[in-house]
């Protein structure tokens, strides 16, 4: 899906900068400017992020094992804080909980954890650690070995948490589609099933064509961190149908929405769409907790234990998405529509009128929609739960947030859309979500149902991993 390159490079560069915006902060004093190490670390994973090839719940795992070392090796040195692994066997004595203590062993933690998800790009985490002062290849200090070995003990859980990371994340289900892959540039003759989810073969950006297979079939078997995402995930009731008056109505919904797009709504689809080279839709809330941390002048204590948190909520929240995404193995609206208007003239996007056999989404062509079934929406149920916690971390709603979409930046109609810049705002968080959630409707990637019930799914998920993320840094384990 596309995004808005400029506005997220100018994200990662400055927390606070005019693109992803928060209301102007007072200066803060000299000694306090600058992000904390947690902060610098979830910078560098998000960079990683954009440069490598794992999907939205793969992302989202990759952060929480990072935060998650993170955490622990910070946890040895809070008063009461437990780790998730080692409980509080590493708990250093009182006159070493220093600040420099604490950003040795989560930096030496975070770092092992990097390398471990993103080998590749080892070189880059390496240059940070010098960029702190501390060397990768030495960790005889005691706050090294402290990192070090609270995150080898996350690590080692989640080498076999049933992501199969070991395997390069391959399927070990043996799902396979009952339909065969629809190729997006030819009309739509025929599905064996209209009710479910069908491959999409298209040309990508590098010009290739291409047939994503289902990504991550597997991933409701993945070891979740509130323990609840599965059982939460299970409660969702099942979509619409073919043959049901539902099935043709959400249909009928999406195709009058997209026909109708404003260039506000159209820069919502975009800038929310967080396709491939982008941070993700988990990312995409990491760097709002970024903007939070600055706003509120955070210290290490204080991300330590929200980067944890809003990263294992966003990790379920993916589990639990991907459970019903597998369990229903539903139809996307590129096919729902083709299926049903083939033949038919029909209106779309941009004042045209099309052959309904040939309806695409509100998308860029080289990612017409994501390798995955529809429902639920990920977008909503990682926005629901990301939500959630920076709501009960920060003690209340208030968000603040903007998004400046220029003029012509758009990546459908490019140098035409929309006609003027477009200023997104969220007072709060929960109106943040929502339109994330929304986004995905005006670009024609989800329908209502998929939608709503991704968002209540989310509110769900994150309170049950705000509660255990707390029971944790309360001492309560």
């Amino acid at each position: 899906m596309p995004v808005l390159r400029s506005l997220r490079a100018t994200a990662l560069a400055l927390v606070c900068a005019a693109a992803l915006a928060l209301p102007a902060l007072p200066a803060l004093p000299a000694q306090a400017t600058g992000p904390n190490v947690v902060v610098r670390w979830n910078q560098a994973l998000l960079t990683a992020v954009r440069g490598g090839t794992l999907g939205p719940p793969l992302v989202a795992r990759a952060l929480a094992i990072a935060h998650t070392c993170a955490y622990d090796a910070w946890a040895a040195y809070d008063a009461v804080a437990v780790g998730t692994r080692l409980g509080g066997s590493l708990r250093r004595p009182a006159p070493e909980r220093t600040d420099a203590n604490k950003a040795e062993a989560v930096s030496f933690a975070a770092h092992l954890a990097a390398v471990d998800l993103y080998p590749a790009q080892r070189a880059t985490f390496d240059a940070l650690m010098a960029d702190l002062g501390y060397d990768p290849a030495d960790a005889s200090s005691v706050p090294a070995q402290t990192g070090v070995t609270a995150c080898r003990a996350v690590l080692d859980l989640r080498h076999t948490d049933g992501s199969n990371q070991l395997g390069g994340y391959a399927d070990t289900t043996g799902y396979a589609p009952v339909n065969a892959p629809m190729v997006v540039a030819d009309p739509l003759t025929s599905l064996n099933d209209p009710s479910r989810w069908a491959p999409l073969t298209f040309v990508n950006r590098a010009g290739a064509t291409v047939t994503p297979p289902f990504l991550a079939p597997h991933w409701g078997q993945v070891a979740s961190f509130s323990g609840a995402a599965r059982a939460l995930a299970d409660a969702v009731p099942a979509p619409y149908l073919y043959g049901s008056s539902g099935f043709r109505t959400q249909a009928a919904e999406i195709l009058s929405t997209t026909a109708a797009l404003t260039d506000r709504q159209k820069a919502i689809a975009e800038y929310w769409a967080d396709g491939p080279s982008s941070e993700t839709p988990p990312g995409h809330w990491s760097l709002f907790a970024q903007q939070i941390s600055a706003r509120d002048h955070h210290g290490l204590d204080q991300d330590a234990k929200l980067f944890f948190a809003l990263a294992n909520s966003v990790m379920d929240a993916g589990i639990a998405s991907w459970e019903v995404k597998r369990d229903h193995d539903s139809a996307r609206p590129i096919t729902a529509i083709r299926f049903l208007y083939k033949g038919q003239q029909i209106p779309t996007w941009g004042g045209r009128v099309i052959d309904g056999a040939t309806w695409v989404p509100f998308q860029a062509t080289t990612f017409p929609t994501p390798p995955f079934p529809e429902y639920v929406s990920g977008h909503s149920t990682f926005s629901g739960a990301a939500a959630e916690v920076l709501k009960r971390f920060t003690g209340g709603d208030a968000f603040g947030g903007q998004a400046v979409i220029s003029k012509g930046s758009s990546q459908v109609e490019p140098g035409v859309t929309p006609a003027q810049d477009v200023t997104l705002r969220w007072p709060t968080f929960s109106d943040a979500a929502d339109e994330a959630g929304i986004s995905r409707r005006y670009g024609g990637i989800h329908f209502r149902l998929g939608d709503l019930q991704g968002r209540a799914l989310g509110r769900a998920v994150g309170t049950a991993a705000w509660d255990r993320a707390k029971a944790y840094w309360t001492g309560r384990g």
